[in-house]
């Protein structure tokens, strides 16, 4: 779960003198109030011209929803993330910075940003939006409250009157699925039993976080444990043999050396424990890897997803024969 980080006081010494929504636009510019899933009025641009995405994932949802980005944008600041995730759509972001805003919130560079309306997807920590909103109108959603992703991304799409680009991206989406299923099927792996795979203080876990990596699942054809839909289900080494029935398995990293190590690093703490050298997907070699960032859903992620899964049972045919 993406946690909730306290505010430097500097920064907020900075929001609390006051600078506007930083649009530049005359109060005559065309205003329209949605009701955002967290009960606040929003007035906002009718059409924005410099929107900021809180959170990575906002970054894209804006993007795929045609809505003009600001001068800087947040990504990550953890696990090797130096810039935006290379399938997010690049055209839009040519010229857009990246600042790190995650695992601490950035509101000064927010603020330096100059946007005229801000997605907020960390819903979950109710002292962000008066911050936010202080800068700009902001429409707050909490995008990891463990409903799929697409829900909150179809409302945001609804609210914001940008349904006919929620359906672009659908149709495209419907279409890409249809083929990658026909490759794998073409590929003899139709029939095997898929899951992700976290590990984290000590523990494993199997669930969909955000329902990415479950749909994806689903919708090409594939087979799931009823395990990965427990969300509470924490396997200690010693029973990793609950998991004998997986095929496949996708574990999610960083980016560059530092994902390389962490990754590295898991393996080789799991690699100690026999119930999981014993598992028929670590002995046949069949761990397979995915940009962490996904996980947390997104328009664009949801199709890297399924393409990262098209193109390893495709590279790697008959895996259950």
């Amino acid at each position: 779960m993406l946690y909730k980080r306290l505010v430097p006081l500097a920064v907020l010494a900075l929001l609390a003198t006051g600078c506007g929504s930083g649009s530049g636009e005359s109060a005559a510019a065309a205003v329209t109030t949605v009701k955002d899933p967290k009960g606040h009025a929003v007035a906002m641009p009718a059409r924005p011209k410099a929107a900021l995405g809180f959170y990575t994932t906002d970054v894209d949802i804006l993007i795929t929803l045609g809505i003009p980005l600001a001068k800087g944008q947040p990504i990550r600041g953890d696990s090797g993330f130096t810039t935006f995730p290379d399938y997010f759509p690049q055209e839009p972001l040519k010229g857009v910075t990246p600042y790190a805003n995650y695992p601490e919130y950035n509101y000064e560079q927010t603020l330096k940003a100059e946007p005229d309306f801000i997605l907020n997807g960390l819903g979950y920590d109710d002292k962000v939006h008066p911050r936010l909103a202080q800068i700009a109108p902001t429409y707050t959603v909490d995008a990891f409250d463990g409903k799929n992703w697409e829900v909150h991304f179809k409302r945001t799409a609804q609210d914001l009157g940008r349904t006919a680009q929620y359906d672009a991206w659908k149709g495209a989406y419907d279409k890409q699925v249809t083929q990658a299923k026909a490759d794998i099927a073409k590929a003899g792996n139709s029939d095997l039993t898929v899951a992700t795979f976290g590990y984290w203080e000590g523990n494993g876990n199997i669930a969909c976080y955000a329902g990415v990596a479950c749909k994806a699942f689903d919708d090409l054809g594939l087979k799931r444990t009823p395990l990965s839909d427990d969300d509470k289900l924490s396997i200690s080494p010693e029973q990793m043999g609950k998991l004998a029935g997986i095929d496949v398995v996708w574990v999610s990293v960083g980016v560059g050396e530092e994902g390389k190590k962490e990754l590295a690093t898991m393996l080789g703490t799991l690699g100690q424990s026999p119930a999981w050298r014993a598992l028929p997907f670590v002995k046949n070699k069949r761990i397979y890897t995915y940009n962490m960032e996904i996980a947390y859903g997104s328009p664009s992620g949801q199709q890297a997803f399924v393409e990262q899964v098209r193109k390893d049972l495709t590279a790697n045919p008959n895996l259950a024969g």
